[in-house]
């Protein structure tokens, strides 16, 4: 079953999932997860307590509003937009990342945020 968690930065507050897979599990129960991030273009990522090697679910076809988990930072990617290598509107990751969960609603808000110091993710 996917556990239902809050994303808050600054004054940005997303509703979110993580999916029923080994790795999103592991990342749910390491929550909560309050730290800085880093900007890549349109997309949050920042290191987590948690190391999986890629699984069934690594791809670079993530859409906007995917959260992916980055093996080679132990890092969890939030997408909201284009990347510096993307060739359109999508978000590309840099290279492939498991997909661990997903943003309900709007998640090219969090371009609104982008000057925040931390993010928190929690369970809901």
């Amino acid at each position: 079953m996917p556990t239902q968690i809050k994303i808050t930065v600054k004054n940005v507050e997303l509703g979110a999932e993580f999916f029923d897979t080994e790795c999103a599990k592991a990342i749910s129960n390491a929550l909560p997860i309050e730290t800085g991030f880093n900007t890549w273009g349109d997309e949050f990522y920042f290191e987590i307590p948690v190391q999986k090697p890629l699984d069934e679910t690594a791809t670079i076809d993530v859409k906007i509003g995917d959260i992916g988990y980055w093996p080679p930072g132990n890092a969890l990617c939030i997408f909201f937009g284009p990347t510096p290598i993307s060739k359109g509107t999508e978000p590309v990751p840099a290279s492939e990342v498991n997909l661990v969960g997903r943003i309900n609603g709007d998640a090219s808000v969090l371009k609104n945020a982008k000057d925040s110091k931390t993010i928190s993710i929690e369970r809901i």
